[in-house]
């Protein structure tokens, strides 16, 4: 079962309203003059605190599950600075998910905690009692998922949709790595550690930072586990997984980690490699290659008529538009010419032609009405996310689209690769804009 660590994030305005002047020192006095310990701020990012209540709470998340993976926890003041760090990065992204308005709806992460617990073979109740036994909450987990589809959202928003791959990127893609030729791409396992370097760092900000990658390769070579060592250096989120980034398609690497994952033999570490941002370790665990499958489908050629269902055209009355429309069709009526009347679909103008059609090219509920239809038959009305369609395969084909797979294929590695690194370096970007104030020496 993935593991998430329990929830990292209280509201501000309640960590307000329990912490005062007094609490920064640490305690206050009663009315009956005792004194009482209270929390502490150990960062302020922008307008919010973390405490040390809420740092106490992730640590020991982080030492429970690095046990759980064999790894020896490091020191409690090494752990006290990496899961600050972490704790930073990961509050600034959700500051600036706040302010521009991106969210979790609460039936998002229902469907997200029901597919987690039906991924893992569990009921609702057997799921929360697994979360019981390893210590953490109903309510904790659910809040750290939330914070996590937020983020994946901000991702999106502010870096995929920022990444642009070119037909000539995918055709070097394909002449570099052999596709064309048949040849799978090169899949490593891999861990890694990642020291970032600010964007405007000064000169003796970069030289502290190479510093502490030395000293990182120094404990990896004198036999410290690598699991270990990024728990302690690295700045990232899986840090607390060992660095572990799991099995990844050469092409789907940032170049840096391609071109010295191709140099290293299972087991071994790299050297210190340099990016824009900041200092990188990579140790390989494992490697395999492949062929690329031919890849023969079944097409559909269809085309069909949708009746939108939205806030202005209710669910019966939808309906009842497309069953009008099916009458004609059946009375003799042309489909491409109903379709170009009444189709509220950008398919109207070519009489709803969608022309070849692939498996997974369509919604679920359209593609299992599609591939049951008769040829030169009107199915339909059909419900999917977007209304009521009427449809019509006019011809059914084998295709060979190894091809097609292989475009598609280089698209999303170029597209994952590029968002890799605009993700680090945005998060970076928002981490420099942010005014932190550090307090943990305090606490």
């Amino acid at each position: 079962m993935k593991s998430f660590h329990t929830s990292r994030f209280l509201a501000s305005a309640v960590a307000a309203s329990l912490l005062s002047a007094a609490a920064l020192t640490g305690n206050v006095t009663s009315a009956q003059g005792r004194v009482v310990l209270v929390d502490r701020i150990v960062a302020v990012v922008n307008d919010e605190v973390i405490t040390r209540f809420e740092l106490n709470a992730q640590k020991r998340a982080v030492v429970s599950q690095l046990k759980r993976q064999g790894v020896t926890p490091p020191t409690d003041s090494e752990l006290d600075a990496q899961v600050l760090e972490r704790f930073i990065n990961e509050r600034v992204q959700l500051q600036h998910a706040k302010e521009n308005g991106i969210r979790a709806d609460e039936e998002v992460v229902t469907a997200a905690l029901q597919n987690i617990a039906s991924q893992n073979k569990m009921s609702m109740q057997q799921f929360t009692a697994r979360l019981k036994e390893d210590g953490v909450t109903f309510e904790q987990f659910r809040d750290e998922l939330k914070n996590e589809i937020i983020i994946n959202r901000v991702r999106d928003r502010e870096v995929e949709s920022r990444v642009v791959v070119t037909d000539s990127e995918i055709d070097g893609y394909l002449v570099t790595n052999k596709a064309q030729a048949g040849k799978a791409p090169t899949e490593y396992q891999l861990s890694h550690i990642l020291i970032l370097v600010p964007e405007q760092a000064t000169p003796d900000q970069i030289d502290a930072k190479k510093k502490r990658a030395d000293e990182a390769l120094k404990q990896l070579k004198s036999g410290t586990p690598f699991g270990q060592v990024a728990a302690v250096f690295s700045d990232t989120n899986d840090a607390a997984q060992g660095g572990a980034l799991g099995w990844r398609q050469a092409d789907r690497l940032p170049a840096i980690y391609a071109d010295a994952a191709e140099r290293l033999t299972v087991n071994t570490n790299s050297d210190v490699l340099r990016s824009a941002n900041g200092f990188h370790i990579l140790r390989l665990i494992d490697k395999k290659t492949g062929e690329i499958e031919k890849a023969i489908v079944e097409q559909n050629k269809a085309r069909h008529i949708l009746i939108r269902v939205n806030d202005l055209v209710g669910e019966a009355e939808a309906r009842s538009k497309i069953e009008r429309l099916a009458e004609r069709i059946k009375g003799g009526a042309k489909f491409d010419d109903i379709a170009k009347l009444g189709s509220e679909d950008t398919t109207a103008s070519r009489g709803g032609d969608l022309g070849w059609v692939s498996p997974g090219e369509t919604v679920p509920e359209f593609e299992a009405a599609m591939q049951k239809a008769a040829l030169n038959s009107v199915v339909g009305p059909v419900r999917t996310q977007f209304g009521f369609h009427l449809i019509e395969v006019t011809e059914r084909r084998s295709q060979d689209v190894t091809a097609d797979r292989s475009r598609q294929a280089a698209r999303a590695a170029i597209r994952e690769r590029k968002g890799d690194e605009a993700y680090q370096s945005w998060v970076r970007e928002i981490r420099d804009r942010a005014t932190i104030e550090m307090k943990l020496a305090d606490s």
